[in-house]
C-alpha cells in the first residue's frame, strides 16, 4: 500500500512489502481494484487508446489481482497475466473467471512464457523496482511480434527522496528497442487515481 506520494506498486517489487498478506486488502485503493466506475472507466479509456483496436494477445506483468487484465479483456483481447505472488494471481484468477485469460506465478522481468510471444506488454509501476532497467526492456521487447508495443505506465514519486524513474530516462532507455516512443502525462487525470495528485505519473507507448 502507498500513502499519498508513494508509487503503486505490484508484488514484483522488491520493497519489503509481503504482498500475499497484502492481497485481500489490496483493491482497496481506487487504482488498484478499480471498483468506482468513474475511476475504472478512466483506465478503460487510456488502454483503448494504447491498445490494438483489433484482438490481441496481450501479457499483463506485474498483474496483481487483475484490475486492468480485466479492462483489457473486456475489450477482447486475449490476457495472460504475471505476478510473483501466488495470492495476487489467485485473486486474478476469479475476478477474470470465464475470460480468455490465463495467470502464472512468476517473475515480471523474466516471465515464464517460455517461446510465446504477445502483440502487447503491458506493465505498470514495476520497472522502476528492478535493478537493470535496460536488461529488463530487452527482455520485454524480445517478447514481442513484429509491430508489437510496449506500455509502460511508470513515475516518480516523492519530493525529499524521490523515487520512480523518469520519462526521459526511460524513452533514452528504450530508444535503441523501439521504432516508435509516445509519453502521454496521466497525473493532471484526477479520474485514474481517485484523488489529485501532484508527482510525475506517465504511461509510454512503445512500437518494435
Amino acid at each position: 500500500m502507498t500513502n499519498g506520494e508513494g508509487p503503486v506498486t505490484g508484488a514484483n517489487t522488491d520493497t519489503g512489502t509481503d504482498w500475499d498478506a497484502a492481497a485481500a486488502s489490496f483493491d482497496d485503493e481506487p487504482d488498484h481494484g478499480l471498483r468506482d466506475p468513474e475511476v475504472s472507466q478512466a483506465w478503460a479509456s487510456r488502454l483503448r487508446s494504447w491498445l490494438p483496436e483489433r484482438a490481441s494477445d496481450l501479457l499483463d506483468l506485474g498483474c496483481g489481482t487483475g484490475s486492468l487484465s480485466l479492462l483489457a479483456a473486456e475489450q477482447g483481447h486475449r490476457v495472460t497475466g504475471v505476478d510473483r505472488s501466488p495470492a495476487m494471481v489467485d485473486l486474478a484468477r476469479a475476478k477474470l473467471a470465464g475470460r480468455d485469460a490465463a495467470f502464472l506465478v512468476g517473475d515480471a522481468a523474466v516471465p515464464p512464457v517460455g517461446e510465446e510471444r504477445f502483440d502487447v506488454v503491458l506493465v505498470r509501476h514495476v520497472l522502476w523496482t528492478l535493478p537493470d532497467p535496460a536488461r529488463v526492456l530487452r527482455h520485454w521487447a524480445g517478447l514481442l511480434r513484429p509491430g508489437g508495443r510496449l506500455v509502460l505506465v511508470e513515475g516518480v514519486w516523492g519530493t525529499i527522496s524521490p523515487v520512480g524513474i523518469p520519462a526521459d530516462r526511460l524513452t533514452g532507455l528504450l530508444a535503441p528497442l523501439v521504432g516508435h516512443v509516445r509519453v502521454e502525462q496521466l497525473s493532471d487525470d484526477d479520474r485514474l487515481w481517485g484523488k489529485a495528485v501532484h508527482d510525475e505519473r506517465y504511461a509510454l507507448v512503445a512500437r518494435v
